[in-house]
């Protein structure tokens, strides 16, 4: 599914984002992608994240590098000048989305896939190994892209920040938001009740996965629009443990910047 996320049509008019500092410390200061840059990787690291810090499908991706400690460069592609669009970038990723993953010319795109790749590569306990436990993992993660996402991103919030994704007429419009709002309150008492429930720590258990990366960078978009998610209490703590990691607040300095350029604003909420 194409994500604003992943930069997904992002124009420079439809919203200005602060640019403040926002990397994780353990990764190196992100610049911007220059004319100048070719397919091999002059820097310390042979891995580099090509991305911005507010995209939905980035952040998970940097949250992994950083609590893992993981030797990685960062690209910014500034979505907000259309820098997603124009070279070198567009030829890097035709698909003009972020983020994107060069390892020593390997290049990986989709927030999913670069995390599962991760996960391999460095062995990590949070992409089981266990067969079962791993299809759980998998599943969790397609519900969100092909599921949860679609309705909750693209219906209810989105529409209402972004002015391309604003529809034809005020009465499609609202149509829209209203149809996304109430798949998204489906989607969330499944979440709520299904997948979390009153037990578990995260999404597959008591053990943090990458679904649980992945499937926060979506439901927190909700901050965007004032969700506070009070009639879903599993998921507010599920959220709640994931801001206890401890880069979270570091991998999300700039996107929680542009939640708070938005409180006092009317929205649709759930």
């Amino acid at each position: 599914m194409n994500k604003i996320a992943e930069s997904a049509d992002f124009r420079p008019s439809a919203v200005a984002l602060p640019v403040k500092g926002a990397r994780p410390a353990l990764l190196n200061q992100p610049r911007a992608v220059s004319e100048s840059e070719s397919t091999t990787n002059t820097d310390t690291s042979d891995m580099k994240l090509y991305m911005h810090p507010v995209s939905t499908a980035a952040r998970p991706v940097r949250l992994l590098i950083a609590e893992n400690s993981i030797a990685c460069d960062e690209e910014l592609v500034d979505l907000t000048t259309g820098a997603h669009h124009q070279e070198p970038y567009a030829s890097l990723n035709p698909s003009r989305l972020v983020p994107m993953l060069d390892d020593d010319g390997f290049r990986l795109t989709e927030s999913s896939a670069i995390l599962k790749y991760l996960a391999d590569k460095y062995d990590l306990a949070c992409y089981p190994k266990d067969l079962k436990k791993r299809a759980r993992v998998n599943e969790v993660m397609d519900w969100f892209n092909t599921q949860f996402y679609r309705d909750f991103g693209y219906g209810l919030v989105y529409p209402q920040l972004f002015p391309h994704h604003k529809r034809r007429s005020d009465e499609a419009h609202a149509g829209t938001i209203d149809w996304g709002q109430q798949g998204a309150r489906k989607w969330l008492q499944i979440l709520n009740d299904r997948w979390i429930g009153p037990d578990n720590a995260y999404l597959c258990g008591n053990e943090l996965t990458i679904a649980d990366y992945f499937g926060s960078s979506i439901v927190s978009i909700g901050e965007l629009v004032g969700c506070d998610f009070a009639g879903y209490p599993n998921v507010q703590r599920w959220l709640g443990n994931m801001r206890k990691l401890k880069s979270w607040d570091t991998v999300n300095d700039v996107f929680n910047g542009f939640v708070g350029m938005n409180k006092g604003k009317e929205f649709a909420r759930l």
